[in-house]
């Protein structure tokens, strides 16, 4: 199932193909929040800047959509179901922003870096409130009381697992000790929520047992690989590399890298000393000498290899499925590692 396209092929493909089956989701989930009369003018325009301005989310809808599809089933009973996960997702990542004190992604500022963390925290619960609103309306739109009921477990579950996952994250914080099992475990936890969605779309759809857990473990696999792919673009970036280091915590790249006994040293001292765009150039280009961004890469083609098997079981929908996949490998990851 491998893709013999360039990643930039691959990358316009994916967004044509996310745009086309989660656009109408995230517009309805947009009229959602926008409909809402608010009497604060700073929640309000915070609201709007979020929803309007900052969030782009297709690929949630999209996943239901196609998941569901995959089974036999209709993906249009997903339309509901994809506008309560983008509004409770947009909750949890301004959650996630305010825990990790990011102001920032990419250009953009986050809600939090823009009106502040209360504001932010209000926002977040907002959505998330809206959104377990919306799950319960998609009843009688072709989805079942029973399958809600069901939904309404698998989110719940979700929940725990990611908050779970936010704690152990946080006792990685300024430690560089961290193994790389630990490291993955956490991972693997902190992508419950993919797993959420093709879980959910599969049972919409009326997969069989088999069908939903196999799919399961496909969303499992791919929201592993969407947070190493964002790992392995942060530590490309200098700012974001400078950022993990103060507010976060070590990159899997550079869990790696401190396994290779002969570069631990140079790599530990850069650690303590990287406060620069020079100085995080320095410690990517360490990293790399040292392995870590070739075992990263190695994992996650590894991931690659077991998402298409589950991806078998599908009876449409294969290819576009296998796109998701190869979407998150950076193939040419080392052109854009700074000149040494």
């Amino acid at each position: 199932m491998n893709e013999t396209n360039s990643s930039e092929e691959i990358t316009e493909k994916l967004l044509k193909l996310l745009e086309e089956r989660g656009k109408e989701a995230l517009e309805l989930a947009r009229k959602t929040v926008l409909d809402e009369k608010i009497e604060s003018k700073e929640v309000r325009e915070a609201l709007k800047y979020f929803i309007t301005e900052y969030w782009h989310d297709t690929t949630r809808p999209a996943l239901l959509s196609l998941i569901c599809e995959a089974v036999g089933g209709d993906p249009s009973k997903t339309i509901r179901i994809g506008i309560s996960m983008t509004l409770i997702s947009g909750g949890i990542d301004i959650h996630d922003d305010i825990v990790d004190e990011s102001e920032k992604k990419g250009p953009r500022l986050t809600v939090y870096g823009k009106f502040g963390k209360n504001i932010a925290l209000l926002i977040g619960d907002a959505l998330m409130f809206k959104g377990f609103t919306a799950l319960y309306e998609a009843v009688g739109n072709g989805v079942t009381a029973e399958q809600i009921a069901d939904i309404s477990k698998i989110i719940d579950r979700t929940f725990f697992e990611l908050g779970d996952a936010e704690a152990l994250e946080l006792q990685f914080r300024e430690r560089v000790d961290v193994k790389p099992e630990e490291y993955i475990s956490v991972i693997r936890k902190k992508a419950a929520d993919v797993e959420a969605y093709t879980r959910i779309s599969a049972i919409v759809g009326g997969g069989s047992e088999e069908e939903v857990e196999a799919f399961g473990e496909y969303g499992r696999i791919l929201g592993m690989l969407v947070i190493l792919r964002d790992e392995m673009i942060d530590m490309l970036d200098p700012e974001e590399t400078i950022h993990r280091l103060k507010k976060e915590h070590l990159s899997l790249a550079t869990v790696y890298a401190l396994q290779n006994n002969t570069m631990k040293p140079t790599i530990s001292k850069l650690l303590t000393k990287t406060t620069t765009i020079r100085d995080a150039e320095k410690l990517s280009i360490a990293v790399d000498k040292a392995g870590g961004f070739d075992n990263v890469h190695n994992y996650m083609q590894k991931l690659a290899t077991t998402a298409y098997d589950k991806i078998e079981k599908a009876k449409l929908n294969k290819n576009s499925l296998a796109l998701l996949v190869n979407g998150m490998i950076l193939p040419d990851w080392r052109a854009y590692l700074p000149q040494k």
